[in-house]
């Protein structure tokens, strides 16, 4: 197979590089720009990595998408950027999704780039097939001359409407605490979507907004012809580095202060909420148990339970969970046992994602899935999607979902306040182009 030749760039402005490269493949149908915004969360690999352009891509539905993504992989050993939707549970287990699907995205998309750009403060690396140093001298020198205006809103005025009224989250809010309650599961992620339709967005201006707001460790700016995502993803999945697996799931969520005493009281109570610490160990079980089915036996550790982490808008408590993994199973074998992540379903996984499908008012699609990527090497790093933006541009939809963990502890209408506490920076960006809440 063919080689990608590496050519390396100084760089002295790449916040402006990174704004006139988005701009300058505005028109491009496949691309996916990751942002580590100079990494908050530990473990990262790049600053700043981008896939441009598709030499091959797969779209599925799901059914045989994950084995049909195993045979994309092996037949292109490169780098590959895409999305993994949450309803592949459905080939993973035995389970359905039979909700409304508003913004009909595929269950899973990945393409082969024409160009990678990674970007850091001081350089500028181009992974492609452009084999001369001028050649791709000259591909710089246009991005970098490229005439960059700030975004123009583009959209209408919208409204954003709630799916479920809060009177219909509080009673199935209940309905998961009964389910607790009888022993059919310890923990379930309950989610509500918020949806406009008959709206035009301007999607890059959503994103700087958006990453403006909250700066998260795992933002992304995708887009898959008509089918866009704009997230705020503080939270890792999954991520392979040789042998080794990475998860990071968050479990445990509290509000900021501009008071510094008070902020640093809010952290404090977080770590020590009996509650908050309940829901991140279940998970933290549940993410072991996984690992192991193709984990090196006795490799399975926790790295660092109850982390506190402080982003713009919340605090958050975020746990590692490290594995080998064992040579007998691929890249694809690490995902196929671990997904949909612990984080977004509940334990038992299983009895948690049918509650959910019964419970929930939304087929989720893309969101609580992931967006990442694979290096030729077969290294992987993927984000959950949540805090996420999602946007069908032929149906004029667009669409976010926030959730929390119930669990035996949980009080409904605080559980509410969380989703609402999850979803101001998404509002808030919207509310910036017209898309105001109902």
């Amino acid at each position: 197979m063919k080689q990608r030749e590496t050519h390396t760039f100084k760089s002295a402005n790449s916040a402006g590089f990174k704004k006139k490269l988005l701009s300058f493949y505005d028109a491009e149908n496949h691309l996916v720009y990751l942002e580590s915004n100079h990494g908050s969360l530990k473990y990262d690999s790049y600053a700043t990595l981008i896939g441009v352009g598709a030499i091959d891509r797969i779209t599925c539905k799901s059914g045989t998408a994950l084995e049909e993504l195993d045979a994309f992989r092996t037949a292109n050993q490169d780098w590959m950027f895409g999305f993994l939707g949450y309803d592949l549970k459905n080939e993973l287990e035995n389970l359905e999704s039979t909700h409304q699907d508003l913004l009909d995205f595929p269950d899973l998309c990945f393409f082969v780039p024409e160009l990678v750009f990674e970007i850091s403060d001081k350089e500028v690396k181009l992974y492609s097939f452009i084999t001369s140093q001028k050649a791709a001298e000259k591909l710089i020198q246009k991005i970098q001359d490229h005439s960059f205006s700030d975004p123009k809103i583009r959209s209408q005025k919208g409204i954003l409407k709630a799916k479920d009224s809060k009177e219909a989250y509080l009673e199935k809010a209940q309905k998961f605490l009964n389910h607790i309650h009888r022993g059919d599961i310890y923990e379930a992620n309950f989610c509500t979507q918020f949806y406009a339709q008959d709206v035009a967005l301007d999607t890059q201006k959503a994103f700087y907004d958006l990453n403006s707001i909250s700066e998260p460790p795992f933002a992304v700016y995708a887009r898959f012809g008509s089918y866009y995502a704009i997230s705020a993803s503080p939270e890792r999945y999954l991520k392979k580095t040789g042998n080794q697996l990475i998860s990071q799931p968050i479990k445990g969520t509290a509000k900021r202060s501009t008071d510094l005493a008070e902020d640093e009281s809010l952290k404090e109570l977080l770590f020590n909420d009996p509650k908050e610490r309940s829901e991140n160990v279940m998970i933290v079980d549940l993410v072991r148990n996984d690992l192991s089915k193709t984990a090196v036996k006795g490799s399975v550790a926790v790295a660092e339970l109850f982390g506190i982490y402080t982003f713009k808008q919340v605090h958050q408590m975020i746990s590692t969970v490290m594995a080998e993994l064992d040579q007998k199973y691929s890249a694809i074998d690490a995902i196929k046992t671990t997904f949909p992540m612990g984080s977004m379903t509940g334990a038992p996984k299983i009895s948690a994602m049918e509650i959910i499908e019964e419970n929930e008012s939304f087929k989720r699609g893309l969101y609580s899935g992931a967006i990442g990527y694979f290096t030729p090497e077969n290294d992987f790093d993927f984000n959950v999607v949540i805090r996420t933006i999602l946007y069908n541009e032929k149906r004029n939809a667009l669409s976010f979902s926030v959730g929390s963990a119930i669990t035996a502890a949980a009080i409904p209408e605080k559980e509410y306040e969380e989703c609402f506490l999850k979803a101001r920076a998404l509002i808030e960006v919207l509310a910036l182009q017209g898309i105001c809440f109902d």
